[in-house]
């Protein structure tokens, strides 16, 4: 490396300021360009002397501004939704952590306020060509636990080596990131450091130009569009510059294999002999990494022995052994337990573990403020941590900004609508043409109350004559529109993309299919940004397992807007064997990051809510899964109320069953009673009619007696009548018959 790790603060200092001078004159036409590119887009698209001259010619210099509403909507299209990232282990290590790592680059995502910082630095990729991403660890946040984060940095104040010809840098020398600071904003961003900021002097006096990253461009400056040099340069206070550099250095580190644990790790070179130094246990010949679990192990197979041993005794002595063979074995004693302690480095000479020495590329950090060096640091990444957004990459530092191409258009709009308004402006004020010294000037402009509208001439003989301009021809106004229409076009938008109901389709399977279509030029757009996106999650994951070695709760709130809650580093003892494990232990492996192609894209709500229904329908998904492509806020509320819902309504389906049930059950209670009345009144009428029966055969018999008695009484009497008279009447045999009749 041409600039290598040095003990001499002074010397890296030097280095910083001599490779910004060398990087900043190297780059001095691309940050003009970038900054007209910036200023043009935000409305200043007249240069002083245009302006001058449209004055003269009585023309206004008016602006209509179509590039910023084509940036903004390139841009919202490119963030519509947040990134979605995807960790995969490369080793066998567990899948679980993978998912916490996917996680926790979206939990860096919301505490860095990611949406703003991707939206800043895609408008800097339109504007200037390229925008850049930051990866830090910050130690104060989280109640001084830290954060890894993200933000977006001002593409002027980044320098990079000249000689790059990677898109991310990756063949750079030196990346630096300066700006000016106050002391007193220097001593708040560096608490720690406040005696030096106090004590540095920066080079270059303040006015100069060259001292701000911004150069001049020449372009109008009306004062409605402030920039941080503007700002500065108002307030006249006393500004240091600061340089945050990073470059590549070579590190001595030694590769370890674990074989009895298959862990695989990087190691320090001062690392190394605390490593080696560390004490592992063979415990019967089986190796015990763990002093605690050792020590368990160990005193279990102790106590397993004696408790063998003392039953093997009370055997012998059952089984009727002499004392003589029982004393010999309880002098023996129980069987030992064999402990042997080692050290790491035994197991190294052993085959146990594998130790390659390897040179490893780490970036170095340096923190400089004017002449004095802060602090410097190596980091566990291999990769700078400034991640570009290249637009149109030349091979160079310097990209081309979509801007810069439409420039021309833009321009032509503005020229071409300042004819239109001079031509109007010509058209209302009517022209006459005197012949000179037909008239007297002064009283014909008087009379006409148009001052300067008369123009005299010497013609032969002739009468004053107005003169009416040319019209415009129709063709003006539609390459306006024209001009407009291409510029949506290079920036990959299209009418009906931005709303156009008169560009859509007439069907609804139309209008999707081609929203679909015209986002794939915006997907060239995109794998820009998915490139620098993943890149961002691979350096972060290193930073996260540097600094989030303590147990951390942390919280992500899905797009969805439900929240999941993990936690990392969390140590917990096992029941078993009593070891202390730790879970999510996110410390360890080596992990790929992927950004899921398309997810900032925007997304047709309808198209996929009824793609997700027709599923549903077909029970190939559920209903949360369909809930969260909606828009519906209280996604977790509403399943909960359907869950009662559908609970409730299989309560009523029971009771509604039951009653059913219990119903039947009523009407064959209702017709055995109606039967069983029936039957009653049936048996009743019978009695009753069998009483009158009864009493009908009885009145029947006691009057055949009474009968028979008065018969009999009949009888007596005519006896004893008969008797008195001693003979029967005369007559004969007649007269007895009659008597008898």
């Amino acid at each position: 490396m041409a600039y290598s790790e040095k003990d001499d603060k002074h010397d890296v200092v030097n280095e910083t300021l001599e490779l910004f001078d060398k990087y900043s004159s190297k780059r001095d036409t691309w940050a003009q360009h970038a900054k007209e590119d910036k200023e043009f887009r935000l409305g200043r698209q007249w240069s002083s002397e245009q302006k001058r001259v449209l004055e003269s010619r009585g023309q206004a210099p008016i602006v209509i501004n179509r590039v910023h509403p084509a940036v903004e909507s390139a841009k919202a299209m490119l963030t519509s939704n947040r990134p979605s990232f995807r960790c995969a282990p490369r080793e066998d290590s567990d899948n679980k952590i993978a998912q916490v790592l996917s996680s926790l680059l979206a939990y860096m995502y919301d505490v860095s306020d990611g949406r703003s910082v991707i939206r800043q630095a895609v408008d800097d990729y339109y504007v200037m060509g390229v925008g850049y991403m930051q990866i830090y660890q910050d130690p104060m946040m989280d109640m001084g636990k830290g954060e890894v984060c993200m933000h977006d940095v001002d593409p002027l104040d980044v320098y990079v080596d000249p000689n790059s010809r990677h898109k991310l840098f990756d063949d750079a020398e030196n990346v630096i990131i300066s700006k000016l600071f106050t002391k007193e904003q220097a001593k708040k961003l560096w608490p720690m450091y406040k005696e030096k900021i106090e004590n540095a002097t920066s080079k270059g006096a303040y006015g100069n130009a060259q001292d701000w990253n911004a150069p001049g461009t020449g372009r109008e400056d009306d004062g409605e569009v402030q920039f941080p040099e503007d700002v500065g340069r108002v307030n006249n206070q006393e500004y240091i510059r600061g340089y945050e550099r990073y470059y590549k250095i070579h590190t001595k580190e030694f590769r370890i294999f674990e074989k009895f644990s298959g862990k695989e790790d990087l190691i320090k070179q001062d690392e190394i002999q605390k490593y080696l130094s560390q004490k592992a246990y063979k415990i019967n010949g089986q190796l015990i990494p763990n002093a605690e679990k050792a020590a368990a192990i160990y005193a279990q197979l102790v106590m397993k022995a004696k408790e063998a041993f003392e039953q093997e005794i009370l055997q012998m002595e059952q089984a009727g052994y002499d004392k003589k063979s029982i004393d010999i074995r309880k002098e023996e004693g129980p069987i030992k337990v064999e402990l042997q302690e080692l050290t790491y480095q035994d197991l190294v000479k052993e085959g146990q573990i594998e130790v390659v020495k390897v040179t490893m590329t780490r970036i170095k950090q340096c923190v400089i403020i004017g002449d004095s060096l802060l602090y410097s640091r190596i980091l566990p990444i291999d990769q700078y941590p400034v991640v570009p957004i290249m637009n149109i990459h030349t091979r160079t530092p310097y990209p081309v900004s979509d801007v810069r191409l439409i420039k021309p258009l833009q321009e032509y709009i503005n020229k071409t609508r300042s004819l239109i308004i001079a031509h109007a402006t010509t058209s209302t004020n009517t022209k006459i043409l005197v012949p000179e010294g037909s008239v007297d000037m002064k009283e014909f402009e008087e009379k006409w109350a148009q001052p300067g509208v008369a123009i005299p001439y010497d013609p032969t003989d002739g009468a004053p004559m107005p003169v009416q301009p040319t019209p415009l021809p129709n063709e003006l106004y539609q390459n306006e529109q024209s001009a407009k229409n291409d510029i949506d076009h290079a920036l990959g938008l299209y009418e009906m993309m931005m709303g156009n109901s008169q560009a859509a389709p007439q069907t609804y399977k139309a209008t999707i299919s081609i929203d679909e279509f015209g986002q794939r030029k915006m997907k060239s757009k995109l794998a820009d940004v998915e490139a620098a996106l993943t890149r961002v999650g691979q350096l972060a994951i290193p930073l996260m397992q540097q600094l989030y070695t303590s147990e951390k709760v942390f919280r992500v709130v899905q797009p969805n807007n439900s929240m999941s809650e993990y936690v990392i580093n969390k140590k917990l003892v096992d029941d078993k064997s009593g070891e202390i494990k730790i879970f999510n232990d996110i410390t360890i492996g080596k992990y790929d990051v992927i950004v899921v192609s398309g997810s900032t894209l925007p997304s047709n709500r309808y198209a996929e809510l009824e793609f997700y229904m027709d599923a549903f329908s077909k029970g190939l998904i559920d209903r949360q899964e369909v809930l969260k492509k909606t828009e519906i806020f209280d996604m977790e509320g509403v399943l909960q109320r359907i869950d009662i819902i559908q609970k409730l309504q299989q309560q009523v389906k029971g009771q509604e069953e039951e009653i059913k049930r219990l119903k039947g059950d009523m009407q064959s209670r209702d017709r055995e009673a109606v039967n069983l009345r029936k039957k009653v009144e049936v048996e009743k009428f019978k009695g009753e009619l069998g009483s009158v029966s009864n009493k009908a055969k009885a009145a029947g018999t006691v009057y055949e007696k009474r009968l028979d008695d008065s018969l009999s009484t009949v009888k007596s009497r005519i006896k004893e009548a008969t008797t008195k008279l001693g003979s029967p009447p005369s007559g004969g045999k007649g007269a007895a018959k009659r008597s008898k009749k």
